[in-house]
């Protein structure tokens, strides 16, 4: 019902509401002038009346009156003893109705008071039914400090047989022409845990995006606001919302200009690692669950290196440390002089290598909804620290290994993939194809040969590589490693790898 009068009245008001104002009386009177001094009628016009007013637009309709509404008046002499108002750009409900011009109203004064009036009356068909409507309006203005202004519409109209009472009420206070016109909304920010990403303000589409987790059971939270200095805002800051459908917040200007902003939430899921759990071992630790995490330790550590260990962080909580080994011996088709210290979400595999294809052991990735991923991931999160071992070396080629001046570097990198291929066959990305197979939907990767102390952050965007189907399947992983180049056995020994506290964002 709302929206079938609100149709009514966006209809009434898209229109010229007045064809002619009452000019019945003679409103040749003297008045007061500016400074208070007393003039003619045209004098109080031009000095008091005439300009542009700031007020509230509220609307009753069928007795049930609906939040007012911010508007611009602007009053202009038409004549020695007449004047004309406009609506520019009159909106409602966030729908914009175009103009409304009331010309030459004829003022009458009485106790310096000025008052006009007018009616007009509708016959118009919309879409599938027929609207008439009878608007009677009057109106006046009180001069002073400001002058202010009162406008009331009253319209009976007849709608698909109904008949429906709209009334409108406008006051206003006139500007002195000195105020800004600026209604910005300059800060916007929840103070709250479930909000996963802070607000982003977009002033040019009026829109204003904030993450939250899907955990959330409650989406009512009470943002607080800045605006432009003068500016006043609606709904008002530290005021509670529920932010399960879009907010609208209008900003009204110290001069009356309104702008609106739509606020929206948008809920992400978030998958946390943070290497808590180990099972110490000799040379290498496992890191838990092993249905999750595998290693590269998993192979080289039988030669005797030392390729993963838990690392204790200052605050007593623990991180992953992967370390390039590189073997003491001569290396041959079976046992590589570089292997890379790695940790990846998939499983290891002994038995590629014993037939020449070492690359095959590493099976990157797991089916995406075991592992929590039921949404598109969007960035990745987490915290590592990094220094290169001493001496890089180029050992592709077991017989001619070549010491060079390469720097070596870290790399810690997530990927989801297509979980079948075309044929429906399934798909397994390995150290042959993880960063090319044609299957990656998205992919993000950080490479680093930083020295600096301490853990470095970082927060990266996914690199959108192909379509992403909510029903789609998919496997994803996590795949870091002490040297980039460990999938051609390049790379330093001694290089060291530290990482933690893994985010991947989805929604």
């Amino acid at each position: 019902m709302k929206k079938s009068l609100f149709y009514l009245f966006a209809l009434i008001c898209s229109m010229s509401l007045f064809t002619a104002c009452s000019d019945d009386d003679e409103p040749v009177v003297p008045g007061p002038g500016e400074n208070g001094e007393s003039g003619t009628l045209e004098e109080v016009i031009t000095n008091d009346i005439a300009g542009d007013y700031k007020g509230e637009l509220a609307v009753t309709v069928l007795g049930v009156p609906m939040d007012p509404v911010a508007q611009k008046v602007a009053v202009t002499k038409s004549g020695t003893e007449a004047v004309s108002l406009s609506i520019n750009n009159f909106s409602f409900l966030g729908m914009s109705l175009g103009d409304i011009e009331l010309n030459d109203c004829a003022l009458t004064e009485e106790n310096g008071v000025y008052t006009f009036t007018g009616t007009t009356s509708l016959d118009v068909t919309v879409p599938g039914m027929n609207l008439t409507a009878d608007v009677a309006g009057e109106g006046s203005f009180t001069t002073g400090t400001p002058t202010s202004i009162t406008l009331n519409l009253d319209i009976k109209a007849e709608l698909a047989g109904q008949q429906q009472d709209v009334t409108v009420v406008y006051t206003g206070t006139r500007l002195t022409g000195n105020e800004s016109s600026e209604a910005q909304i300059i800060g916007f920010t929840i103070d709250s845990e479930l909000v996963s990403e802070a607000p982003v303000i977009d002033h040019e589409v009026g829109s204003i995006t904030f993450k939250v987790l899907d955990s959330a059971e409650s989406l009512v939270f009470a943002p607080v606001i800045t605006v432009s200095d003068g500016a006043t805002v609606s709904p008002a800051s530290g005021e509670e919302q529920d932010f399960s459908d879009p907010v609208t917040y209008t900003v009204t200007a110290e001069d009356g200009t309104v702008k609106t902003y739509t606020v929206w939430a948008i809920t992400q899921s978030v998958l946390t690692y943070s290497f808590e759990n180990w099972e110490d071992g000799d040379e290498n630790d496992t890191l838990l669950p092993e249905e999750i995490w595998a290693s590269s330790a998993a192979g080289a550590g039988i030669l005797g290196g030392t390729l993963l260990k838990k690392e204790t962080n200052e605050d007593g909580t623990f991180a992953a440390k992967m370390i390039t080994f590189e073997y003491p011996g001569d290396a041959n088709s079976l046992i590589p002089k570089i292997t890379a210290g790695s940790i990846f979400i998939g499983t290891f595999d002994m038995m590629p290598a014993l037939m020449g294809d070492r690359l095959s052991c590493t099976k990157f990735g797991l089916p995406a909804a075991d592992l929590g991923l039921t949404k598109q991931p969007v960035r990745f999160k987490g915290m590592y620290k990094y220094t290169a071992g001493a001496q890089y070396l180029n050992a592709t080629d077991p017989s001619n290994i070549i010491e060079t001046e390469d720097v070596d570097q870290g790399s810690i990198t997530a990927v989801l993939y297509k979980a079948k291929d075309a044929e429906g066959n399934e798909v397994t990305l390995t150290g042959h194809d993880v960063n090319t197979s044609e299957q990656i939907v998205a992919y993000a990767m950080v490479v680093t040969d930083n020295t600096e102390e301490g853990y470095q952050t970082f927060d990266i965007p996914f690199e959108v590589k192909g379509d992403y189907e909510a029903d789609g399947e998919y496997k994803f992983a996590i795949v870091c490693t002490s040297s980039i180049k460990g999938d051609t056995f390049n790379g330093a020994g001694g290089s060291t790898l530290i990482v933690d506290e893994f985010q991947v964002i989805c929604e």
